[in-house]
């Protein structure tokens, strides 16, 4: 080989070296989720040679957003990050992490469905993570267990799915709707979707201030109804299955409809196949709906990483994104897409029609409905632990501990008292 070939290709080996890295991304998922996420890391490493992503999962969101803020208090965090929702505010405010759009300004980020910027993205309009297994609430329902009572279609309204859960239990169904009364099905989709706030200043937008005001009003409503119909027989919670988890249950034929997340279409599909019926989240009569809001997780580029590195989560968050990707994560967990490219090029292709894939076309609709001030998202700190003190008072009141409405007055009172620690924590922070 001539000397000036020699140069050149061991020039090319050293620049081909200094851009390769090695890179950990953590996550959350466990069940179809982390095998999809394997399966993307895998496909992800074979495709190219400069760089190698290692998908590590921790067991569950909480867990991983935990072990994230140690890690990166050790100097032992990974570059890249799978945050639940919930989590938001508190990784906006963290100085432990960069806004994704700042880190790819090259990037078509317009491309995302509005559900899922607006949950993700600054008061300016841009990205701080780049939204991942997006998911959103929608309903199910067993057509078997369906005609049993009769009922052709799922119903649209809180007062349909009454009346049809009547019909199911006069039918021999023992458990017509399941529901685990997680707030983020409860609270937070059910307040989104009626256009209401959970919390003043925007559920959190306008600023640090925000105090809870959902212990009144049409959610207490809904949370007082779904104790009454419990006490008649027509809901069952976690506790109150034989599967003792409201998804196993729906997707072990125990009951006949359920109120869930899009994610948890795959299962549902595996177990019970075109026997699976499913629509958009009831409403109450009366009320406009609104966009649903996007659940599941988001991708967070973390500070404090080489270069190198950087390059490598750059190439790795292009590859996610890729419409085939997404499609193909659609396929595996019943995410949805969540670029418009990805959702035409699915409905383009002859796999539209699929029941593998018919979460996409009702999920981002549903996040794509009319929005408003009140249904863009929660943007409150310490909502992790809110969330758990809701699940704990509420819980009380469906067991007959406490009344409902006393349920809901302590949790918005223990809600404020975190918020008013984390404005204390941030004072005089200015939110993204």
């Amino acid at each position: 080989m001539p000397k000036t070939s020699t140069l050149s290709a061991l020039a090319f080996m050293a620049a081909s070296a200094a851009h390769a890295a090695d890179i950990e991304f953590w996550y959350g998922n466990t069940g179809t989720g982390e095998e999809a996420i394997q399966a993307a890391c895998a496909a992800f490493n074979a495709a190219q040679d400069d760089h190698r992503a290692t998908c590590v999962g921790l067991g569950g969101y909480e867990t991983a957003m935990q072990k994230a803020i140690a890690a990166y208090r050790s100097g032992q965090h990974p570059a890249l990050i799978q945050f639940f929702d919930a989590g938001t505010l508190d990784l906006m405010l963290s100085g432990a992490v960069m806004p994704v759009q700042d880190f790819e300004p090259g990037a078509d980020w317009g491309d995302y469905i509005t559900g899922a910027r607006s949950y993700y993205e600054t008061s300016q309009g841009a990205l701080y993570s780049q939204p991942y297994n997006g998911s959103t609430l929608i309903f199910y329902g067993n057509r078997e267990l369906l005609a049993k009572a009769g009922i052709d279609a799922l119903p649209q309204t809180w007062e349909g799915v009454a009346e049809a859960a009547r019909a199911l239990k006069a039918a021999g169904v023992d458990c017509p709707f399941a529901t685990d009364a997680h707030p983020w099905r409860v609270l937070e989709q059910f307040s989104a979707r009626h256009g209401l706030s959970i919390a003043t200043e925007s559920n959190g937008y306008g600023g640090l201030d925000a105090e809870y005001t959902f212990n009144a009003g049409p959610v207490a409503q809904h949370l007082q109804n779904l104790a009454g119909w419990r006490e008649e027989g027509l809901v069952k919670l976690d506790a109150d299955t034989a599967a003792g988890k409201y998804t196993t249950a729906f997707n072990t034929g125990e009951c006949a409809m359920m109120e869930g997340s899009t994610g948890s279409y795959g299962a549902a599909f595996a177990a019970l196949g075109d026997k699976v019926e499913i629509a958009m989240a009831p409403m109450y009569e009366g009320y406009e709906r609104h966009n649903t809001l996007i659940g599941g997780a988001s991708i967070w580029v973390m500070k404090g990483h080489s270069e190198a590195e950087y390059d490598a989560a750059r190439a790795f968050l292009d590859f996610l994104r890729l419409d085939e990707q997404q499609i193909e994560f659609t396929r595996a967990t019943g995410y949805v897409p969540v670029t418009n490219s990805a959702l035409a090029a699915l409905e383009a292709s002859d796999r539209a029609g699929s029941l593998e894939f018919a979460t996409a076309r009702i999920g981002v609709d549903s996040l794509n409905q009319p929005g408003g001030a009140d249904s863009r998202g929660i943007r409150l700190g310490f909502y992790v632990q809110f969330r758990d003190i809701f699940m704990e008072e509420t819980q009380k009141a469906f067991t007959g501990g406490q009344s409902m409405q006393a349920a809901l007055d302590s949790a918005a009172d223990r809600g404020n008292a975190l918020l008013r620690r984390f404005e204390q924590t941030y004072q005089g922070a200015e939110l993204p």
